[in-house]
């Protein structure tokens, strides 16, 4: 029997992401949060616990002030979809790591609970929601934090999003991207708008044309002030990247060398 879909207007099925801080707001405490986007505006959750089924454990990558950092999310299926985002260092992902360690059915529910320690550090409580036992295991500073997550994905039936050890290379999309920006000196933050707009977090999930449309847009804004004619810019853009480019050059070196050649001629304009 097929639940009745209700019509009209609503919500987009999106995720609710929840991050871990110890805080205040208003005078009221706060352990995790969720964040308003369109308001700027984090919005404290009071309740402690979080009960739902753990669906997905995924390690990613986010570049916070040019520095990219190693997040833990734990997806968890309740009444909605939350995405509780983590770094991989804290305290709270770890206890949460071991506690998870000892659950050998993910079928059944679990309650994941938030806990204050000293110096605002955070940890995690993890509950069996029928029984509401807690699930504890001795804490180990020097666990090995990637078999944990490994062991726990493969009782999922998941798999890392990215790498845990950076030697190994990043997706080519979001390594292109990445290469291009900083080359370009373009704002991270419109990227950010741009993955937003396409409903992705990162831009190896977008499609080539896509990615092709971005790195034409960041070049051409490199460019904005290099020419009067912006329909200039864009067949210069065609020209000296893009052919060059389908007859096997490098992207990068293309670009730095179309940087340099426009560089030069606006100096000798001057």
């Amino acid at each position: 029997m097929t639940n009745e879909i209700k019509l009209g207007f609503c919500n987009p099925p999106e995720p609710v992401y929840l991050y871990v801080k110890n805080g205040e707001s208003s005078g009221e405490s706060f352990l995790w949060y969720h964040f308003n986007i369109e308001q700027d505006k984090i919005i404290p959750v009071q309740q402690r616990g979080l009960t739902g089924y753990l669906s997905e454990l995924r390690v990613t990558t986010k570049e916070f002030k040019k520095k990219e950092n190693i997040k833990l999310d734990i997806v968890v299926a309740a009444d909605e979809v939350y995405v509780i985002r983590t770094g991989i260092e804290t305290n709270f992902a770890k206890t949460f790591l071991l506690s998870a360690s000892l659950v050998q059915d993910f079928s059944k529910p679990l309650i994941i609970a938030v806990t204050s320690g000293e110096e605002n550090t955070v940890f995690c409580r993890l509950y069996d929601a029928a029984t509401k036992v807690r699930i504890r295991r001795e804490w180990n500073p020097n666990a090995d934090w990637g078999a944990i997550i490994t062991e726990i994905q493969s009782r999922l039936g998941t798999s890392s999003s990215v790498p845990l050890t950076p030697e190994q290379p990043p997706h080519p999309q979001d390594l292109r991207i990445k290469q291009i920006r900083t080359l370009l000196n373009y704002p991270l933050d419109l990227v950010r708008e741009y993955l937003q707009f396409q409903d992705v977090e990162r831009p190896s999930l977008l499609p080539i044309n896509k990615i092709d449309s971005l790195v034409k847009t960041m070049c051409l804004a490199w460019a904005a002030d290099k020419f009067e004619n912006p329909n200039d810019a864009e067949s210069s853009y065609h020209k000296q990247i893009l052919d060059a480019i389908a007859s096997g050059a490098d992207e990068v070196k293309v670009i730095k060398t179309w940087m340099q050649q426009l560089t030069t001629v606006n100096a000798g304009v001057a």
